[in-house]
């Protein structure tokens, strides 16, 4: 069993944002096995919402999602300047040879995991990210 991604032994709350149900319930599955709390968005608007008024340790987003894209989700938020600009943030994607790993990170994400998504490959790249982040393991205390 993977190493639980928390820094202090209690769970996490992470938004996963994704337009594909079937890729929201296997995250949820994922998380929870894990004793996370997954809270699911549909969209990148109301990821926004939701960001704008709950707190999170860690963002999962999709990348290609209908009208407000992941990058664009991720573009707002670290120009907003809000409680959440900082907050850690993974894209998750299939189309993983359009992009290098550089290159996503020069648009504001933390680091990414390609789709199928992998227990060890996600669980790890969270654990990563908040290590990464005195900020964001701050905020989960």
């Amino acid at each position: 069993m993977t190493e639980r991604p928390d820094a202090d032994g209690r769970p996490l709350t992470v938004l996963h944002v994704d337009d594909d149900p079937m890729n929201l319930r296997v995250v949820q599955e994922i998380l929870g096995a894990f004793g996370h709390m997954g809270v699911m968005a549909n969209s990148g608007e109301e990821a926004l919402e939701r960001l704008a008024t709950e707190a999170f340790d860690i963002l999962l987003i999709d990348i290609h999602m209908p009208v407000m894209t992941g990058i664009d989700v991720v573009r707002f938020l670290r120009a907003s300047g809000g409680p959440q600009s900082d907050i850690p943030i993974i894209a998750l994607t299939a189309d993983v040879y359009s992009r290098r790993p550089a290159e996503y990170l020069a648009l504001g994400f933390n680091d990414f995991v390609s789709k199928p998504i992998l227990v060890a490959g996600l669980m790890e790249t969270i654990k990563r990210c908040l290590v990464a982040s005195p900020v964001a393991l701050s905020r989960v205390g």
